[in-house]
């Protein structure tokens, strides 16, 4: 019955659309316009029935639901929701450390070895993230030597040497250089030429130790 009225509605456009023309045309071309239009209802109707028919054959297939879908993806590669949840959260966790370049970086590797090494990184949620995109970040990665060696030379201070922008930015930072080489300095204000100091790298909480005594630090007033 559906079909008869749909049918039934295409009928009444084709004639409306035709009658609109019929007062312009010839009879020649009139004829050839209801020819037109029936070939389009003929077309739209194969085109109707098609699509029904597809229909009919999609809900015949009984298709499995998403649900079902993901948690027989899980099993293939041995996991279950609760694996991949927790494997995800490892790959946050060290995507993050990567990006923020918390070292050492051959710690990052060996932790990014062991994620690739897990089943559920062929997944297609995490493989191209473990396995091209987080070993990218880490290659990219160059890593600062733990000290680099500084010769002091005439004029020279620790204040000053700490103050060089290759090294800490941060005169008030001079302790971390004398606490390094407590073995050839006894009295910090007393540096030689031709010394040859350790500048360790300084911690993320020493930088913001001296950074922030730098903020802080107000000149005394000229008398």
């Amino acid at each position: 019955m559906k079909k008869l009225n749909l049918i039934g509605i295409l009928s009444l456009l084709f004639i409306f659309s035709a009658a609109s023309f019929a007062q312009e045309m010839t009879e020649e071309q009139w004829e050839a316009e209801m020819s037109r239009l029936k070939a389009k209802k003929d077309a739209l109707t194969q085109e109707i029935n098609a699509l029904r028919s597809d229909i009919d054959n999609l809900k015949a297939m009984n298709l499995q639901n998403f649900e079902d879908c993901i948690d027989e993806l899980y099993q293939m590669v041995g996991a279950n929701r609760n694996d991949v949840a927790n494997f995800r959260q490892a790959v946050n966790e060290l995507d993050g450390k990567i990006k923020r370049k918390e070292g050492p970086k051959a710690d990052r590797q060996k932790d990014l070895d062991a994620l690739k090494k897990n089943r559920i990184s062929a997944l297609p949620e995490f493989f191209n993230k473990v396995h091209v995109d987080m070993q990218r970040a880490l290659d990219n990665w160059v890593e600062e030597p733990k000290e680099i060696m500084y010769t002091v030379v005439k004029g020279d201070h620790l204040w000053g040497i700490a103050k060089k922008k290759e090294h800490y930015g941060n005169g008030f930072a001079w302790p971390v250089i004398y606490k390094a080489n407590r073995d050839k300095i006894k009295n910090p204000d007393l540096i030689y030429p031709k010394q040859v100091f350790k500048i360790p790298n300084l911690t993320e909480e020493e930088k913001a130790k001296y950074e922030k005594i730098r903020k802080n630090y107000k000149p005394a007033p000229v008398q």
